[in-house]
């Protein structure tokens, strides 16, 4: 099974980084064919239509994305939405090559608001691609990371998620 994890922070020292490194880590040590793609790279160019020519980093990323069975995906909330680094990268995504992929989600914020609407607006989105989104999505505040650590109750939240998405996959799979 494929599996593309989704760093959706544009910022460099992004505590969304951390927790998706963190999933990252934990889905390897689980499956072995697994990539990330770290929005903060900056190497995802902005999406100016199907006929452009793009660079071989969004290239890459694109094509990860639809070869993989499984996404989760990881984005902080900024101005009551996901990122729009995140919207940008599925803009390279053709739906025709999505549809039964099984997706799961952690939310960063700040505060405790907005996770509901933000975790709609991923899933409405992931919709569109008929992708099967985990009902159990992980929110995390800032306060859950000390020091690029985080606390023992997010890992333990953060395995969870990746557990049962990679169940309902497998489920999907027979």
């Amino acid at each position: 099974m494929k599996v593309v994890v989704i760093s959706g922070s544009p910022r460099k020292n992004a505590n969304t980084q951390i927790i998706m490194k963190y999933v990252y880590e934990y889905t390897k040590s689980k499956n072995q064919d697994v990539k990330l793609i770290n929005l903060s790279d900056g190497q995802i160019e902005c999406y100016r239509g199907p006929e452009e020519e793009y660079n071989q980093a969004t290239k890459d990323a694109a094509r990860d994305i639809m070869e993989a069975d499984v996404w989760l995906i990881g984005s902080p909330i900024y101005n009551s939405f996901f990122s729009s680094a995140l919207k940008n990268l599925f803009e390279y995504v053709n739906y025709k090559e999505t549809a039964g992929k099984v997706a799961g989600m952690a939310i960063l914020a700040a505060g405790n608001i907005g996770f509901i609407d933000v975790q709609t607006l991923i899933t409405q989105l992931l919709s569109y691609f008929r992708v099967i989104t985990n009902p159990k999505a992980v929110f995390l505040t800032t306060e859950s990371i000390n020091e690029n650590n985080i606390s023992e109750n997010g890992q333990a939240r953060l395995k969870e998620m990746v557990d049962e998405t990679l169940k309902m996959a497998e489920k999907l799979e027979d």
